[in-house]
């Protein structure tokens, strides 16, 4: 809790509930009508944590004492009582009058940290700069972020390792459109096709519907980025983000580390050339996945950018991946939000079938893409160059678009990733862009496949778990194309998710009932299921199944509910 009082009253024993968190407190006259209250089992009390403004009190700079002295932000709403005897606490910092300003308690199975001061705020930024001081905030704001940081220690978090905070962006650089040097006519034959009937040569600018794009030649990348990087430490309105710079690498000729330190092109081309190899892949034309790449440092959304520039989408030669190491306005599923946290990695591939003609597609199959790539990334993550198969069988598909990853012997799951498929029909064919983000190299508390085996992280890279991925895809792909069916696919699918048999309750019907998932069906990936039996001897009767639309529906599964996505 942090900017809020707290208060430790003794109770009758009785069972606590554990928790473990740091929480942001109000900053408001009025009390909650139901203050945050936790248990403390060891001294047989409770701790609520409110607002508490004291009298003439007021918001201000308070000096605090721990491993070092310096000047933190207060809102002046709280204070801590009942404390002085309180047996496990750890003191964070004292003011200078001597009374606590940050505690750590156990609380049940758990632990809290309580402060009085606002220490998330930093001093350069409101609220704490409006007010006036004379003094050198550097010692302080070192402070600050050193009582933060004990803070999460307490609780048993990590911060973010300071590299992070000298890679902070805060707006879209340039990307960089590039090809496999072994492919050297690629890139021209994109910008040929973006700038239709004109030469891509004469390529400079397009204006879409999401966004604008302005072309420049690899000459002018190190000025432009240095001039973005420059611009992209302060923030900005997003609707100032316009236009948006993309710098040609023509002829196989690929950026310097320089321009692109977040990403290896050079080793990522290498690995997709190696894992192409093992999945036979080697005579695709005119390119395969992976081997041209839109790739940026930062970037709003690899998804926006391709399925809100309707002009873009359709004049891009397929397959495009676009792939980028930071986004500032990630999409999931429905109105999810998709992070984007160091380590992660984020891309979206453009891919385009035709529903008319001799090769037509049928449709309704269209469903199964978001299957046929989750199981892509599962089996890449066995892969030799990523997990191997003995650490990487712990990554499965959760049903219909989650990747999961067994973090204990016990069996829990964690999720590390997820798959969005948006379509666009028109002029006889469909426009597919999966996008997709995995959990590579994060640090906790975000889980990663790092975190699977202790020598992972050294064998790990961005780039080869992307280049795996690219490879494993397009061999199921042209299965899923050739066969216009997902049933070459689907033992394997079943072997690889979380749900065989699994018994979960159904809440989209009412009463609510209890179901057995038996699997998917091949007609329009609709997930089976069959009513569990009850004591009374009642459930399905013989060829009685209750069938669940991908889109519609959401899967909790620590709560083992199926129930409609909101």
């Amino acid at each position: 809790m942090l900017g809020a009082g707290a208060s430790a009253t003794s109770r009758s024993a009785r069972f606590g509930l554990g928790a473990r968190g740091l929480t942001f407190g109000l900053e408001t006259q009025e009390e909650p009508a139901e203050p945050l209250r936790f248990y403390d089992k060891l001294n047989n009390c409770d701790i609520s944590c409110d607002v508490d403004r004291e009298e003439n009190t007021q918001p201000g700079l308070r000096s605090v004492r721990s491993c070092g002295e310096g000047k933190v932000y207060s809102s002046g709403t709280g204070r801590f009582t009942g404390f002085e005897d309180h047996k496990g606490k750890s003191i964070l910092a004292k003011y200078e009058d001597g009374s606590i300003a940050g505690l750590a308690v156990d609380a049940g199975a758990g632990k809290i940290a309580l402060w009085t001061a606002s220490i998330e705020y930093p001093l350069t930024e409101e609220p704490a700069s409006s007010i006036p001081t004379s003094q050198d905030t550097t010692a302080s704001e070192k402070l600050r972020k050193e009582l933060l940081q004990t803070s999460l220690l307490q609780l048993g978090l990590q911060s973010p390792p300071d590299e992070d905070n000298k890679l902070s962006i805060l707006r879209p650089l340039p990307q960089f459109l590039t090809s496999t040097p072994s492919k050297r006519t690629i890139v021209s034959q994109i910008t040929n096709a973006i700038a239709a009937p004109q030469l891509g040569s004469q390529l400079s600018v397009l204006k879409d519907a999401n966004d604008e794009f302005l072309f420049h030649a690899l000459q002018e990348g190190m000025g432009l980025m240095t001039t973005a990087r420059e611009d992209a430490k302060s923030s900005s309105d997003p609707s100032t983000w316009q236009p948006k710079h993309i710098i040609v690498c023509q002829d196989g000729e690929l950026p310097s580390r320089e321009l692109t330190p977040l990403f290896d092109l050079a080793l990522f081309y290498s690995t997709l050339a190696e894992a192409r190899k093992r999945e036979d892949l080697l005579s695709t034309e005119p390119w395969g996945t992976g081997e041209a790449v839109l790739y940026g440092e930062a970037v709003t959304s690899t998804q926006t950018m391709l399925d809100k520039n309707p002009v873009l989408l359709s004049q891009l030669p397929t397959p495009l991946l676009s792939l980028a190491s930071y986004q500032l306005a990630g999409r999931g599923r429905g109105s999810n939000v998709w992070l984007s946290p160091s380590g992660c990695l984020q891309f979206s591939i453009l891919q385009r079938v035709s529903l008319s003609g001799p090769a037509a597609f049928p449709p309704a199959k269209i469903v199964f893409v978001q299957y046929l790539f989750a199981l892509a990334v599962v089996e890449a993550c066995r892969d030799e160059a990523v997990l191997g198969p003995r650490v990487g069988e712990r990554i499965r598909v959760k049903w219909p678009n989650d990747l999961y990853a067994q973090v204990s012997d016990d069996g829990e799951v964690r999720k590390v990733g997820g798959v969005l498929v948006n379509t666009s029909f028109s002029g006889g064919k469909v426009d597919i862009v999966i996008g997709c983000g995995l959990n590579v190299l994060n640090q906790p508390p975000i889980t990663s496949l790092a975190q699977l085996h202790p020598g992972a992280k050294e064998k790990l890279s961005i780039e080869k778990t992307a280049a795996v991925i690219m490879a494993k895809f397009e061999s199921m792909w042209n299965v899923f194309l050739r066969e216009c069916s997902f049933e070459p696919l689907l033992d394997l699918y079943l072997k690889r998710w979380l749900h065989s048999d699994q018994v979960v309750t159904l809440t989209t019907t009412t009463p609510h009932i209890k179901v057995r998932i038996t699997g998917i069906t091949l007609d329009y990936g609709l997930l089976r299921t069959i009513p569990e039996r009850t004591g009374l001897g009642r459930g399905a009767s013989e060829g009685e199944f209750i069938d669940l639309q991908p889109d519609g529906n959401s899967f909790d599964l620590m709560a083992n509910l199926i129930k409609l996505k909101s």
